[in-house]
Order: C-alpha cells, then structure tokens, then sequence
C-alpha cells in the first residue's frame, strides 16, 4: 500500500523548508528538499566550469549529479553541503531550472523518492515549487507556503548576514523579484500553488505557528 505524500511548495525564504523538515520530523516522514538537486546541480555546473547560460551545460550538470548519487552511499551529505546555500549558487539554480531537459534529469529521481520513502519512513514530505502540480499531482496533502516579497527579502537579508556575507536589502529584494519572475514565468512547470493546495501566508507566522497550522491540516487529510 502506498504511503502518503506531503507536497510543499512556495517561493524562496518563505519559510517552507523549516515548515518541511519540521513536519518530516513530527510525523515521521521522509524528507526531501528537491531544491538541494538543483543547487548541487548548479554546484556542479560551477565546479566543471560550465555556464547556466547553455542549456546543454546545465543538462551536463544535472546528469553528473544523478550519477554521483547513484554512486553514492550517503546521498545527503552531497544534497547537504553547506556551499549549496551559496548566494551565487541559488542564482544559478533559479537559471538552470528554467531548463526543460534539465527538470526531467531531476524528476525522476524526485518522483521515486515520493514513492519509495524506505521502509523506517511512514511516508514523504517534499518541498520545492512544482510538487504538487508536477511531481505529485497526487499528493495527499497540498500546501503554498507564501509571504510577502518584502517580508522574504528581510529573512534572506538575516541569513546572509548570519553568515558574515555582504548584503543590503535593497539587493536581496531586486533578486528576490527577478527569482520569483523567472520561477513564475518560466514555461517548464511554473512557480504555482496547486489547484487544491492549501495556501499559507507566513508574513506574520513564527515557525512554531506555521508547523502546528500545518499539522492540523495533515491530521484532517491523513487522519
């Protein structure tokens, strides 16, 4: 029987992969943060001195991240290194995502994680911007986590900052817009909620708030 699926989608810094992981941890879920394939891919991309400007490097990238996942026995520490949260490294993720060719090398992988959690899981939580309107159209529970730009430039400017790196909010809220237009906009599986999710405003939520609003609704949808 198959075990059931959280989708969790929204734009950057709007809190869904606290809310994620959280929940994974609460309900004892696997959990994915699907947005860590395509920043390892653009890692990679980096790391081989490709461009995210050519399709064809970042579909190259894409394809030398799967292989060292299927080669490798802790695929966490690659989805888990900490230059994956690199300002430039998002950048060039947000980029390389537009790509068709380069979302169907990483869906596969995505969509075997929703089906096949591992046996100590009670089933999966994935998180990213196309979950449930392409990964897992049907996931047995649906959220849109939401905040407003100005509110999700303000966390990511903490975050930077946090990290001793060089920011003012001002450019933090321009990249902000030009990643939330290139996610909405691009023509692959566009930055959407799903017609059945449930959107969450996280503008005047703490993490506490938004992981008991959040359980509430799994308890109704998965009893």
């Amino acid at each position: 029987m198959a075990k059931p699926v959280i989708a969790i989608d929204g734009p950057a810094a709007s809190g869904k992969g606290t809310l994620a992981r959280s929940l994974a941890n609460h309900l004892g879920f696997a959990y994915l943060d699907t947005g860590a394939l395509y920043r390892a891919s653009a890692f990679e991309l980096i790391n081989a001195g490709l461009s995210s400007k050519d399709s064809k490097d970042a579909v190259d990238a894409a394809q030398i991240l799967i292989r060292k996942i299927q080669n490798s026995e802790n695929v966490e520490n690659l989805l888990n290194n900490a230059s994956l949260r690199e300002d430039n490294i998002g950048k060039n993720a947000s980029k390389i995502a537009a790509y068709s060719r380069v979302r169907e090398v990483l869906n596969d992988f995505q969509k075997n994680f929703a089906k096949n959690p591992g046996k100590s899981f009670s089933g999966a939580i994935l998180d990213g911007r196309d979950i449930g309107t392409m990964i897992c159209p049907n996931a047995d529970l649906k959220l849109f986590i939401t905040a407003s730009t100005e509110i999700r430039a303000q966390r990511r400017l903490k975050e930077l900052q946090s990290k001793g790196l060089a920011a003012t909010y001002d450019t933090v809220l321009k990249d902000m817009r030009e990643r939330d237009a290139r996610d909405a906009d691009r023509k692959t599986a566009p930055m959407k909620p799903a017609d059945d999710a449930i959107i969450i405003d996280s503008s005047d939520l703490d993490a506490g708030k938004m992981l008991e609003k959040a359980l509430g609704f799994a308890k109704e949808k998965l009893g």
